[in-house]
């Protein structure tokens, strides 16, 4: 059913920001997980084998599931979700969003300031989870942290750019430094 995107550049691309052991960890073992069991809770659904993982969470709140599958999918297929999102924001590149820097200029002022505010909520963040930048229902630019693996897409909201703050993603190489892992990653985002 649905399948692990392969990453688009090499597990040590993003070094010296991103070491090549965490990011084969997270990818192979971590992403591959949710995957898996993401898979694992739709066989019992086959009649939404036709829709992408997006738009189940999507409709997570109105699809007729059981209560215990409706949180499996919250966090499995959320996992398998934002962790696609994750990867393909990266780059070794400097390719510059221009669309997406201008809009951020326009509503934060500023990429300076869109990434302090950012950043204060990514280190912010109690516990496990992510930090969101979207587009809401009204089309409005916003940031925020969700916990565990939830995602905008539940909420109605369009994800532009994320950053995973599980301790996963980064203990390897910066242990429990979450505000270094956090700086070092906007070297492999391009805004």
């Amino acid at each position: 059913m649905y399948t692990l995107p392969k990453l688009p550049y090499a597990f040590d691309a993003l070094e010296p920001y991103l070491d090549a052991a965490t990011m084969e960890i997270h990818h192979n073992k971590h992403h591959q997980t949710y995957c898996d069991n993401f898979n694992k809770v739709m066989v019992s659904y086959p009649e939404l084998a036709k829709k992408s993982a997006e738009e189940i969470l999507r409709e997570l709140n109105t699809l007729s599931v059981s209560d215990e599958d409706r949180k499996k999918i919250r966090n499995l297929g959320g996992g398998f979700v934002n962790h696609n999102l994750f990867w393909k924001e990266m780059s070794p590149a400097n390719k510059k969003n221009e669309t997406l820097t201008a809009e951020i200029v326009q509503a934060f002022g500023s990429v300076e300031k869109f990434k302090e505010l950012f950043t204060a909520i990514a280190v912010g963040h109690f516990g496990s989870g992510w930090a969101w930048l979207v587009r809401d229902e009204n089309n409005m630019l916003k940031i925020y942290s969700l916990p565990n693996q939830d995602s905008p897409l539940t909420l109605n909201h369009t994800p532009l750019l994320t950053l995973d703050v599980w301790e996963h993603a980064y203990y390897l190489k910066y242990q429990n430094r979450r505000a270094e892992f956090v700086e070092a990653w906007w070297n492999v985002i391009k805004l």
